[in-house]
């Protein structure tokens, strides 16, 4: 049994260990899960994730209980089919996704997707941006496209939010050499405001568009959806660039005391950094990937916008369960790595 140290890392280093050993079926053991956190421990959308997942490899579970700080996960064999989810709350549906995405993709059959929880939160990508960067990236492998369709939002602290998610069979993931993001050939974005003034969303959208244009880029289109009931009321902007070798994404939500104008601006900003670092993955993505540039035949090699906590979490994670050594340039911001070819 593989034993993973959860000390740093917070909730990352538990979605990427279990959704990787519910793949290999490797049993581990995460000790100290989220240790630093005002909450230590399993938050709702944590013991989603290692239940659900556990549910499609048989495993055996000790420690999954609220606040645990120890889980064990012993997979045993594969059973894929369709379920019906609730994270419980505003827990996140992004992160629900991202430790189930790696063992998805490998299953016998087409599985479905039917999730409760928050669409949008604070420390968690919106659900658009899994939508319109995380899935397509995906496609890069040379895989079918996982899809979500968006029911409705949830935002903190009731949830409700309501999504589907499919994703369809693969046998074996393609390598990738991703090092720049090539030509920004538009920018597209989501302006959400749930159970609030309409205004407040065309407010967002109009203040990043006006910072986007003014930096140069001259095909931006932001939708509008302004006209939501929602359980708690609370806003989201994401945007997307779609370049000539990838996609970059940001996202930000409202809060109380912070203007509208506010959020169109951080995150029209920060999609302009990821853009200026002309890297193949933003901040959000570049811990996302590795796990399947880990996976897939042959040597990848990409460049990510920063080095980020989760990103060094992740490359000890998948080193860990998929006995694989990364090469990392941090002056070039260039990751490597030999995939293990993985196949189901």
């Amino acid at each position: 049994m593989i034993t993973i140290d959860g000390a740093t890392g917070y909730g990352q280093v538990l979605r990427t260990a279990i959704g990787l050993s519910a793949l290999t079926l490797n049993p581990i053991r995460v000790i100290n899960i989220r240790k630093n956190r005002q909450k230590p421990g399993l938050m709702p959308q944590h013991l989603a994730g290692v239940k659900i997942a556990g549910d499609f490899c048989n495993a055996s579970i000790t420690g999954a209980l609220p606040g645990s700080m120890d889980v064990e996960f012993t997979p045993r064999f594969h059973t894929f089919s369709d379920k019906k989810i609730d994270v419980g709350t505003a827990g996140s549906v992004s992160l629900l996704l991202q430790t189930l995405a790696p063992l998805l993709i490998f299953a016998d059959r087409s599985v479905g997707l039917e999730i409760v929880g928050g669409t949008a939160g604070l420390g968690s990508p919106s659900i658009e941006y899994t939508k319109f960067v995380t899935f397509p990236l995906l496609s890069l492998f040379g895989i079918i496209q996982p899809t979500v369709e968006i029911l409705h939002q949830g935002f903190y602290p009731k949830g409700q939010g309501f999504i589907r998610a499919k994703f369809h069979p693969t046998r074996k993931l393609n390598s990738i050499k991703h090092l720049d993001r090539g030509k920004v050939e538009r920018v597209r974005g989501i302006s959400i405001a749930g159970s609030l003034p309409k205004h407040i969303a065309h407010r967002q959208a109009y203040s990043a568009q006006k910072i986007l244009v003014e930096n140069g880029i001259e095909d931006v289109d932001i939708s509008i959806i302004d006209n939501i009931h929602t359980l708690s009321s609370g806003t989201s902007l994401t945007l997307w660039a779609e370049c000539e070798h990838t996609i970059l994404g940001a996202d930000s939500i409202g809060q109380i005391g912070k203007p509208a104008e506010k959020v169109g601006e951080e995150t029209a900003n920060d999609l302009l950094v990821s853009i200026n670092s002309n890297s193949a993955f933003d901040k959000h993505m570049s811990d996302q990937i590795i796990p399947f540039i880990t996976l897939a035949e042959g040597k990848s090699e990409i460049t990510v916008e920063k080095f980020t906590e989760h990103v060094e979490t992740n490359l000890r994670v998948t080193e860990q369960i998929l006995g694989v050594k990364f090469e990392v340039n941090k002056y070039d911001r260039k990751i490597s790595v030999q995939g293990i070819g993985f196949k189901k």
